[in-house]
């Protein structure tokens, strides 16, 4: 049977939908998406907010895009989505040059990350800039041989063994500096809204390693940022692409049940009471709406799915502050480390004046400069109220943040000043209820030992697949490229069970250096045999020196 023949029913709009029906619009499926809310693009999205009483509109969003050179997957489908005005998405990325490392009692860092072209500049990159000094050399190269442990272990003891250590308890966090703990240990908090006491130290040490190797690596794209508001630039050629494929978009459709007769999925109901049934279901919802519609028969057709209830999710949200005078501060993010709510943030004016987005549209053309932070810790007080995030009315986030970025930028000189703040936007998932702050688009976060609760791409039932960020896959984290990297591996599920002629879509995992192959073989070996990692033996030794020294023996490390 031809792929046109099978009619398949996408449940969700966000990345991981959108990229599962442009994989299966191109091989020539009967697809239909349905989703929620009232824009396609998920977390991903942006929209416009009104601003005053004359009619003006503000661009907002979810937070920041960002786009590091491991995304492989999510690049190549940004290739393929044709501009009106010529090129593809892809063409609407831009490269940053450089993190702006910001302190409230050290020195202010830059460090590049563009690949190093010369001599002098490989040596700037090798540098620990990150702690301005502060982390001892020994300490530097102990948390590099860490890093290195994670990179010659075998897959099985990646997910076995250190998928079940946190990684605080990775890198030795408690027995070192308070520099360390802070530039190191939790400088991860920013990137993944996850404490390191908290996560696990597979994901957090993965990403870790492929965030250095695109520095280093000159085979690999340079991060990069769009150049206008998301749903401009990204979402809305992205409907026009998949229209253009024949498929079918359905907004304001939320998913109520999934019907199963404990074999398949047999239909889906919308609110409203509608009934849709199809060939296939790919199911791209958040994982914790995924988790409120699973039931026993679901269960029983898809058992993979039993576990997800058990998946935690954290609070992860942007703030944009819309500014009379642009402040570029640095070619690209900027991280607030003395931050209580662990800020980072971003000058977007920078980046969008070659785009198609003029931001001095927007209101009353007052507009010169676009400030967008992103608060990743929800749970620790503040430095003006006290209190944490989720603990806070809307305007004492925004009161608070404020506060906390300009405790950074505004030691030496005014940078940021309240001249010229015209207007500010929330992430509308912040909800203010009687009962207190709500997150109505949490984060999947991943937790020691939570990789066992999470489910494959293609389940057990025979016509339902996944294409969200809580999949299993490669990139093993809540991102972009993990929702696109499952679409991926769903749709081929979906190639291979219907038999339609079609190939399935090219998969691409973590890239690590083949210098590491010879050593994860051995370690293979090991793993079989029950032999710990050979790394591990220096950490054995490290503890036994320090209990010694406790004790009152007088050892030194």
């Amino acid at each position: 049977m031809s792929a046109g023949s099978f009619r398949v029913a996408v449940l969700g709009g966000g990345v991981g939908g959108l990229s599962a029906a442009h994989e299966l619009g191109e091989r020539g499926f009967d697809v239909t998406v349905y989703e929620a809310k009232s824009r396609l693009g998920g977390k991903a999205r942006s929209f416009s907010v009104p601003s005053g009483d004359d009619g003006h509109s503000l661009p907002a969003e979810h937070g920041f895009r960002f786009f590091p050179g491991f995304y492989r997957n999510l690049r190549d489908t940004l290739g393929r989505i044709p501009r009106a005005a010529g090129g593809t998405v892809a063409d609407n990325l831009v490269e940053t040059d450089e993190t702006l490392i910001a302190t409230t009692t050290g020195e202010e860092m830059r460090s590049e990350t563009r690949t190093p072209n010369t001599i002098a500049e490989w040596v700037a990159a090798l540098k620990p800039t990150i702690g301005g000094g502060e982390i001892s050399p020994a300490e530097t190269n102990y948390f590099l041989r860490r890093l290195l442990v994670l990179l010659t272990s075998c897959r099985a003891r990646r997910e076995r063994e250190l998928d079940r250590v946190s990684w605080w308890e990775f890198v030795d966090a408690e027995a070192q500096s308070p520099a360390y703990r802070k530039h190191l240990a939790e400088s991860t908090q920013a990137l993944v809204a996850l404490k390191p006491q908290r996560g696990s130290a597979r994901t957090i040490g993965q990403i870790y390693a492929q965030l250095m190797l695109d520095q280093i690596d000159p085979n690999r794209p340079t991060e990069a940022v769009l150049n206008g508001p998301t749903s401009e630039v990204w979402m809305t050629p992205w409907e026009s692409y998949l229209e253009s494929l024949g498929v079918s978009v359905r907004t304001e459709s939320p998913v109520t049940k999934i019907d199963s007769d404990g074999r398949r999925v047999t239909g889906v109901e919308l609110a409203g009471g509608e009934r849709v049934t199809a060939d296939y279901y790919v199911a791209a919802l958040p994982v914790e709406v995924m988790a409120s519609l699973v039931t026993p028969e679901l269960r029983l057709a898809a058992p993979s799915l039993g576990t997800i209830g058990r998946l935690d999710t954290a609070w992860m949200n942007g703030i944009q502050f819309y500014l009379t005078e642009d402040l570029p501060l640095a070619r690209g993010h900027q991280a607030y480390t003395d931050s209580p709510w662990a800020l980072t943030a971003i000058s977007q004016r920078q980046f969008w004046d070659d785009g198609p987005f003029d931001i001095e549209t927007c209101a009353d053309g007052s507009i010169r400069g676009v400030l967008s932070a992103i608060i990743s810790d929800w749970e620790t007080p503040g430095s003006v109220y006290d209190k944490p995030a989720r603990e806070c009315s809307r305007e004492e986030i925004k009161t608070e943040v404020w506060h906390q970025l300009t405790a950074h930028l505004n030691r030496d000189a005014e940078r940021l000043s309240t001249e010229y703040l015209y207007d500010w936007v929330l992430d509308p998932a912040i909800v203010e209820t009687g009962d207190g702050m709500e997150n109505h688009e949490p984060l999947l976060i991943n937790t020691v030992g939570s990789l066992r609760d999470r489910p494959p791409a293609v389940t057990d039932a025979p016509n339902l697949v996944l294409a969200a960020d809580y999949v299993r896959t490669d990139t093993d984290l809540a991102t972009m490229e993990s929702a696109n990297e499952a679409a991926r591996r769903a749709v081929g599920g979906i190639v291979e069970h219907t038999g339609a002629g079609a190939p399935p879509p090219t998969v691409w995992g973590l890239s690590e250096p083949q210098l590491f192959d010879p050593p994860k073989r051995q370690d293979e070996v090991a793993f079989r045999l029950g032999l710990p990692h050979p790394g591990e033996a220096e950490r054995g030794l490290r503890s036994t020196f320090r209990g010694l020294r406790t004790s009152g023996w007088g050892f030194d490390d």
